[in-house]
């Protein structure tokens, strides 16, 4: 049930936003958006996120060495590797396969690539999460993805894509912003920015419960933790963090 204080407040957004309604408009906004502003956006939010979210990472990803595959070797697939900024926390030696829907992200991503040379960088497939169809069933010992679930068009079928590509026993690691408490201002917020940030920030969702989704999927093991990443000025401040198992 979205109010009318909601409504209201949405409609002046749109109106400060409205060159980027006109320019979406025109069909000129998503490739720019794809090609440089959500590039260089997610560049600089990356690096604050990371600083604020590391005490999290470092414990996340403490445990990934655990789900090495038979011959030794941890064979990870990461889903919307971004910039990669992630790679620092990932063991010495794991054999890392990124994948993004935007192959816009080079720069920043060759950038961590110099810098976490104790990774071996396997390939790189333009892939949405919801299409791994380029990855073998049951062909990696780890799936990742961070600020992910908000962007696809299908968490459940992303999960489903997850689980088949994961070998038995394999993990997948998450951390992603939330939907906040329905009573509480932060999702009194969300509600009134989420049009015009989903069209800004490349169909970014503030308003999805990921959690219920990754309950339903078919996890032997599953740990979820909610927690406040503090974010100022952003309304992404809750986010569920965790790992399933197959």
């Amino acid at each position: 049930e979205v109010g009318a204080s909601v409504l209201l407040l949405r409609a002046c957004l749109a109106l400060l936003a409205s060159p980027i309604y006109l320019l979406s408009f025109l069909g000129m906004w998503e490739p720019f958006c794809r090609k440089v502003f959500f590039p260089f956006f997610l560049d600089q939010l990356g690096e604050i996120h990371s600083k604020k979210s590391k005490k999290y990472k470092q414990e996340l990803f403490r445990n990934l060495p655990d789900f090495r595959g038979p011959s030794g070797d941890l064979r990870l697939l990461e889903i919307g590797t971004g910039c990669g900024t992630n790679f620092e926390f990932y063991p010495p030696g794991c054999k890392v396969t990124c994948t993004d829907v935007n192959p816009n992200f080079q720069k920043s991503l060759s950038k961590n690539m110099k810098k976490n040379q104790h990774l071996q960088y396997e390939r790189f497939l333009v892939a949405s999460g919801e299409d791994l169809s380029q990855v073998p069933s049951g062909s990696v010992d780890a799936v990742v993805c961070t600020l992910v679930l908000c962007s696809v068009h299908s968490v459940s079928s992303t999960l489903r894509e997850v689980l088949r590509v994961l070998r038995p026993g394999g993990a997948f690691y998450f951390l992603e912003h939330v939907a906040a408490e329905h009573s509480s201002w932060m999702y009194f917020w969300q509600q009134v920015c989420h049009p015009t940030w989903k069209l800004v920030f490349a169909g970014c969702c503030l308003t999805r419960e990921p959690w219920k989704n990754l309950e339903e999927a078919k996890f032997s093991e599953l740990k979820i933790q909610h927690i406040r990443v503090a974010m100022p000025c952003m309304p992404i401040e809750p986010h569920i963090v965790g790992y399933g198992v197959k």
